[in-house]
């Protein structure tokens, strides 16, 4: 899956927008959640680089993109990783890994928030642009930290270096790489200068006094709760909506005119509305990476079971508008295009539809219908399973989503 979604992205808009989109935290979070990866967890990370490792080496000659790095001992293999780079393609490897050292410490000594440097993913294009995301890890809150670099929008590694960092705010950090933090900076070098006597009488010295309160405002943020189930507030439901709408418009009864694809169920057709968006989305409409995960659920459960027959379908149905793209026939990819504008011409028109209860319970009755599975095994239908009064299905729960069912 991330495979055809980035080989999509490519053709349709350049390596350069696929390294944009993922140096974007909103993006990325949502790529993962519409892979079926946890919504909101640190491993999402971890999952969706790994995805991209695996899924982009086979056709790295052809996008002129390689994956590079990872986590743990992975992570420590990228200076050599980025020195094969060098000799496959022509770049300075020996550059890209100072880089990649010097990335690596801004994030971990530049910058001291509490969080320990886990991971670290480089993807360099064969024109030497590149996406670096790297995670670190508080173990005593088991909090993760993510932070986005972007070749294009770097000026100089030590001062306002991020295209973004995501993570909760907690409390005063040392960045070192802010524009106003120059003079220190400066001060440092200065200090070497003069020996250490100096710098521990200064260090004395401002340990004594309170620090003043800092003025910066909030800046956009996604918003990645404690809770790790999905909940009605973590989507925007109108987005959702939409999307599904789209699906009952497009199909199953006029979709195959679309798709070219006889017979491709309406639940195919919601889920591919979704990677749609992820293919062509603009960045102000991922702030809900939760409702991406109601393209194919997740490994975890949450919110449903992975269904393996809708995940094949829409591969199948991915791979095929790619191949053809690839082969100058991109009319299955511009019906994907249609689809992603379906929805959000019905977003605008204020389409309404089933509650979140409603979806939610459709999804878990339909789970095992879907070959559902999660990393604890086959999915059941709910009235199979112990369920507490708190947590049981109410008939209201059971409605059924008008042409969101597949036609086989």
């Amino acid at each position: 899956m991330a495979r055809v979604v980035c080989e999509a992205i490519v053709l349709q808009y350049g390596r350069d927008e696929l390294l944009s989109r993922l140096a974007h935290p909103f993006w990325f979070q949502s790529f993962g959640a519409v892979m079926g990866m946890d919504w909101h967890s640190s491993g999402i990370t971890t999952s969706v680089l790994g995805a991209l490792k695996r899924g982009l080496g086979p056709v790295q000659h052809e996008l002129g993109l390689s994956v590079c790095g990872g986590r743990g001992k992975q992570s420590r293999r990228t200076p050599d990783e980025l020195m094969a780079v060098g000799e496959r393609t022509g770049l300075d490897g020996d550059a890209l890994a100072r880089k990649s050292r010097l990335i690596a410490k801004v994030d971990s000594s530049a910058v001291q928030d509490g969080f320990a440097l886990y991971l670290h993913g480089f993807i360099v294009a064969d024109d030497g642009r590149f996406t670096v995301v790297q995670q670190g890890m508080d173990t005593s809150r088991r909090e993760a930290r993510r932070y986005h670099w972007l070749s294009s929008e770097v000026t100089s590694f030590v001062e306002a270096p991020h295209s973004a960092i995501e993570g909760a705010p907690r409390g005063r950090i040392v960045n070192l790489t802010d524009r106003r933090a120059a003079g220190a900076r400066d001060a440092q070098l200065a200090l070497i200068a003069e020996g250490p006597d100096r710098a521990l009488a200064l260090a004395r010295e401002v340990l004594d006094k309170p620090l003043p309160e800092p003025a910066t405002p909030l800046l956009p943020h996604l918003s990645l709760p404690a809770h790790h189930d999905v909940r009605e507030d973590d989507v925007v439901m109108r987005r959702l909506h939409a999307a599904l709408a789209a699906a009952v418009e497009r199909g199953p009864t006029d979709f195959a005119d679309l798709l070219l694809t006889p017979g491709l169920g309406a639940r195919t057709v919601a889920t591919l509305a979704l990677v749609a968006e992820v293919v062509h989305g603009t960045p102000s409409r991922f702030s809900d990476p939760a409702r991406f995960s109601f393209a194919l659920g997740g490994k975890d459960g949450h919110p449903f079971p992975v269904p393996l027959a809708v995940y094949d379908e829409t591969l199948g149905v991915l791979r095929t508008a790619v191949h053809r793209a690839k082969l100058g026939n991109d009319d299955r990819m511009a019906a994907l295009e249609k689809l992603d504008g379906a929805a959000r011409r019905l977003e605008r028109a204020g389409v309404d539809g089933p509650g979140f209860d409603a979806l939610m319970a459709r999804e878990r009755r339909d789970a095992p219908r879907y070959a559902g599975r999660t990393v604890h095994g086959p999915a059941t239908t709910p009235r199979e399973k112990t369920r507490s009064p708190r947590t049981r299905q109410t008939d209201a729960g059971q409605l059924a989503l008008p042409g969101i069912e597949d036609s086989k």
